[in-house]
């Protein structure tokens, strides 16, 4: 183990379980165990199937404004593995992620872990050796047996609940937000953003902060306000994140401090300062120069139809040219249905990996869809952004979606 680098860990790390995605706390809580992993801070724990990565930006600004040191845990990552894991606001050098990887294989003794398991408690090492004064940790597929759900939430939130990772979840909105729900304590602050919650959340064990009844949002033109357990803060500035659906996320995470603000205080003026800084990259991110290129990681149909909102606001365009590649296991067609209206033309790209759906493949589902449109195929993101990027003229969009992995192809 000694003197393996961080890529060489990460090749061993995906080597440990015979299945990518093995939900479940058993194996988990048994090595927690033996790392004697322990946190006194508040720990927020952020679920749902569209607006967690946003919500837990959101928390650490605001709270690294307040002065408070954070220790972050998100997934998956764009470009570098250290994006997952943030100090202070700093990604995890590569040195203390191979250390953490080093003492979870030490602990773990024989116990099979996924990558996302061992991933986990390589972070929460991290974490409990920096001594934050809060942990955000967002969930990364369900909840309840999602394995940051080995860690009891001073408060959880629950962002949304829409149809995704079927084969793991089930395929309606009720068992769907049973399982995310599973991240609720009894007794505990459990703030619920999604504007319908199903029947399954509505009767969690929790002490429920529901949007619209316990706290909620107004936009105002170039301002909104917020309402929560703790009152009303107006005159907000809007998110630096783009789009509407921003300000659902930002209120959630607002009803969360409330919750805690005995433990985590924030001032107005914090607030203002962590919703003007906050960055995600990949969600509705706009990169400089013309034709305006678009970055957005949106990879279900409720992701699609906030994404094809955004670009509806976001001005006229002569031409919105898309570049997009899924997931073979992803609900494609219900993403194409969602942005088909935006879109005057298509380069569909090849995704690696067994997981990445061909572009001859997505061609299919475009033409069983009825889409008019041009369609272009190409063997990966990079040539298929390259050929948009040709034919664009200046005043037109370009927007890549549909995948964590096509966007990250488009930095290259």
């Amino acid at each position: 183990m000694k003197g393996r680098s961080l890529a060489g860990w990460l090749e061993y790390i995906e080597q440990q379980h015979p299945e990518p995605i093995a939900l479940g706390l058993d194996r988990v809580l048994e090595v927690l165990k033996k790392l004697e992993i322990k946190f006194t801070c508040p720990v927020i724990t952020v679920g749902g199937t569209n607006g967690k990565g946003s919500t837990c930006a959101m928390l650490e600004r605001i709270l690294q404004a307040g002065g408070f040191r954070t220790g972050l845990y998100t997934s998956p990552h764009l470009l570098r593995y250290n994006e997952r894991v943030r100090i202070g606001g700093r990604e995890a050098e590569d040195g203390a992620l191979c250390e953490a990887f080093a003492a979870v294989e030490r602990a773990r003794g024989a116990v099979p872990l996924t990558y996302f398991e061992f991933g986990t408690l390589a972070a929460f090492h991290l974490f409990s050796q920096a001594n934050p004064e809060a942990v955000i940790l967002e969930v990364g597929l369900g909840g309840r047996l999602d394995a940051v759900n080995v860690l009891d939430p001073d408060c959880a939130v629950l962002t949304s609940v829409g149809i995704d990772h079927v084969e793991f979840l089930g395929n309606t909105r009720d068992v769907i937000g049973r399982e995310k729900a599973g991240i609720f304590r009894p007794g505990r602050p459990a703030v619920v953003a999604d504007p319908h919650p199903p029947e399954s959340v509505l009767k969690a064990d929790a002490r429920l902060l529901l949007l619209g009844r316990d706290f909620g949002y107004l936009s105002q033109d170039t301002q909104w306000a917020y309402w929560g357990p703790s009152g009303k803060r107006s005159g907000l500035a809007h998110p630096a994140l783009r789009g509407p659906v921003q300000l659902r996320n930002a209120s959630a995470a607002l009803a969360a401090l409330d919750s805690l603000r005995e433990r985590l205080p924030v001032a107005m003026q914090d607030v203002r300062r962590g919703l003007a800084e906050v960055t995600v990259p990949g969600r509705f991110q706009v990169l400089p120069g013309r034709p305006q290129v678009v970055l957005d990681v949106a990879h279900n149909p409720e992701a699609a139809v906030v994404l094809a909102a955004n670009l509806g606001d976001s001005g006229y365009a002569p031409e919105t040219i898309a570049v997009f590649g899924m997931l073979k296991d992803k609900d494609i067609a219900g993403v194409v249905r969602a942005m088909a209206p935006s879109i005057t033309r298509w380069h569909l790209a090849t995704l690696p990996g067994p997981r990445g759906a061909n572009a001859a493949e997505l061609s299919e589902i475009l033409s069983k869809e009825n889409i008019k449109t041009q369609v272009t195929t190409h063997p990966t993101v990079a040539s298929a952004l390259a050929a948009a990027k040709k034919e664009a003229a200046g005043n037109d969009k370009i927007v890549v979606f549909g995948s964590f992995l096509t966007v990250a192809d488009a930095y290259g």
